[in-house]
């Protein structure tokens, strides 16, 4: 077996690990999106999953109390949004970025005593047979739990919103908030815990860097992938399988542009390093030429105040 082909393996297993982080933070923001919500704060939401998930571990020595943690802590960033936009009616796109700058600044300040400190990868599995099968069989059968659990994530969010009747109803007040409060939904409701199940989502993405991807805690480490993850959901068109493909495909580039540096090919590491960011550029510009597409998916109400008293 060639060289090349033998090194397949290990860099397909490496752009699935890359992707698990934007699979967790855009299968949540998809979510929010579809019940009509748009919340820009994915990015600090990471953050502070990164930062308390990382702190948790490091107290407890447990990383599923850190991924926990960091679940709970992204949801509390999702209600803080909620409760501004939802309830206190403030506009959802000024308030998504002061929630970043919020998280930016909140991790700064709790991470701070645990820069540099070491803790314990998260164990891979093996499963006999299976993961010694050459090329795939570390990439598909030797990831650690964390990332199954993004993959078995698709499956469950698409059937959620596609197969189940509260799923339907939350489609429903993404598209005519006004119709749906009219049948007697919660508006507010369906949407506060949309808004929180996508904060834990992001929440985990975080954790996924600090704890498991990176096992140690940097100010800002998301690089960004945050704002990656909000564009696969456009890039998707609001569906969860397109996600997928999409949270690959940006994996991939990651990686691509690691091995470029490592094969030291004459190409300046700057400009490496913003290949995922350009090829996020050029997928929107590309998706966005599209218009009838976009309309045809979007959810209606996006973005738009519900005023329940209206």
């Amino acid at each position: 077996m060639s060289n090349e082909l033998l090194l397949l393996g290990p860099i397909l297993a490496a752009m699935f690990t890359a992707a698990t982080p934007l699979l967790f933070a855009a299968l949540g923001e998809l979510v929010v999106e579809k019940s009509g919500v748009l919340n820009l704060g994915v990015e600090g939401m990471m953050l502070v999953g990164a930062v308390c998930g990382f702190a948790i571990t490091v107290k407890t020595g447990s990383s599923t109390a850190g991924f926990a943690a960091a679940a709970v802590a992204g949801a509390a960033m999702g209600a803080l949004f909620g409760v501004l936009t939802l309830l206190l009616l403030a506009n959802q796109v000024a308030t998504g970025l002061a929630l970043t700058l919020f998280g930016i600044g909140l991790s700064s300040l709790i991470g701070q005593p645990y820069v540099g400190t070491p803790i314990a990868d998260v164990p891979e599995l093996h499963i006999p047979g299976l993961t010694d099968i050459p090329v795939i069989g570390e990439a598909l059968f030797g990831q650690d739990a964390v990332v199954y659990l993004a993959l078995l994530m698709v499956p469950l969010v698409h059937l959620y919103l596609y197969r189940t009747r509260s799923g339907l109803v939350l489609r429903a007040v993404g598209e005519n908030h006004a119709a749906a409060h009219a049948l007697g939904y919660k508006v507010v409701r369906i949407r506060f815990l949309a808004v929180m199940f996508g904060g834990a989502m992001s929440g985990l993405a975080g954790a996924y860097l600090s704890l498991d991807y990176t096992p140690m805690w940097a100010e800002s480490m998301t690089s960004g992938r945050g704002w990656i993850a909000l564009a696969l959901v456009v890039f998707a068109t609001w569906k969860p399988g397109r996600v997928l493909l999409g949270a690959w495909l940006f994996g991939g580039v990651t990686i691509a542009q690691l091995h470029v540096q490592g094969m030291g090919i004459a190409i300046p590491s700057q400009l490496l390093s913003m290949l995922p960011y350009l090829a996020t550029v050029v997928v929107l510009v590309a998706i966005s030429r599209d218009v009838a597409r976009i309309r045809l998916n979007a959810p209606a109400c996006l973005g738009k105040v519900f005023h329940p008293d209206a």
